[in-house]
């Protein structure tokens, strides 16, 4: 009989997080298969674990995969673990769930931590549909293409970052989003947690190349940012108007006066000739 492969979420932070379903799958397990074993077996001595230990990260995924079905096809149990949080989620995981699944093993995802969750239920954006877009891109251009592919999604934005990028994201976001309501979650689960709401202009004059921590943004949709001008749409055709008495091209007012208002430039135009106006 083929053993089971457990996906099992690990504290993000605070020890107190773990399960104790998570604790009694880590003690039964034939094999523990981590990203750093060092780390993992920290975590294990807490716990009084004691397991064999199997390193499984993002440059030996495809090798170990294939190693670890063999195991669980012999019939041992295996419980895939990250450094912190869910197994899979923008962490190693993927090849290994996918090999299980089509080799008839089954797989069991057990819950318990993680970031995505824990900073969208603190953001007090919308959750009825969330769009998940991990580590936003390291090369600026690459991020900005990512953010205008994202830019459209009618759902709240998530993204992870790192910290010293978290200042140079922020600005692409203000100029890529436009200014949309945001949360910012860091450190989430340990000594100095904090969540920051707010628009992303006032947000990103709190940090800078030297900030601390692992970052979640938690982007407000677009739908609810054109919803919101919708209703403002006489201000929003004022501002155009404003900004072009300022001596700004028609093309130049419609485009700053639609980042003011955290909506992209068509939007902005379907607004502005809302009954042929």
């Amino acid at each position: 009989m083929a053993g089971t492969l457990y996906i099992v979420p690990t504290p993000i932070g605070n020890l107190g997080d773990i399960s104790p379903r998570a604790v009694e799958i880590l003690r039964s397990v034939g094999i523990i298969a981590c990203e750093d074993t060092r780390h993992t077996q920290r975590l294990l001595n807490h716990f009084a674990i004691k397991a064999e230990l199997i390193s499984y990260h993002e440059h030996n995924e495809q090798q170990r995969s294939a190693e670890l079905i063999s195991k669980l096809v012999s019939g041992i149990s295996v419980a895939l673990v990250s450094d912190a949080g869910t197994p899979a989620i923008s962490d190693p995981g993927v090849p290994l769930v996918r090999a299980a699944h089509e080799a008839g093993i089954q797989v069991i995802s057990v819950p318990g931590p993680s970031a995505l969750a824990a900073a969208v239920a603190a953001s007090g954006l919308g959750t009825d549909a969330i769009f998940f877009g991990g580590f936003l891109p390291s090369r600026p251009g690459q991020r900005r293409k990512r953010l205008r592919e994202c830019a459209e999604i009618p759902a709240t934005l998530v993204f992870y970052e790192s910290p010293h990028r978290i200042a140079a994201s922020l600005a692409d976001c203000l100029a890529v989003l436009g200014d949309r309501q945001t949360a910012i979650s860091r450190e989430l689960s340990k000594l100095h947690e904090e969540t920051l709401t707010g628009k992303i202009s006032e947000l990103i004059k709190k940090f800078d190349a030297k900030a601390k921590g692992e970052f979640v943004l938690v982007i407000d949709r677009v739908s609810s940012a054109a919803e919101n001008a919708e209703t403002d749409a006489p201000d929003l055709k004022e501002r155009v108007k404003a900004l072009e008495a300022e001596g700004l091209s028609p093309r130049e007012a419609l485009k700053k006066a639609a980042k003011e208002a955290g909506i992209n430039r068509s939007e902005a135009y379907r607004l502005l000739h809302i009954d042929g106006d």
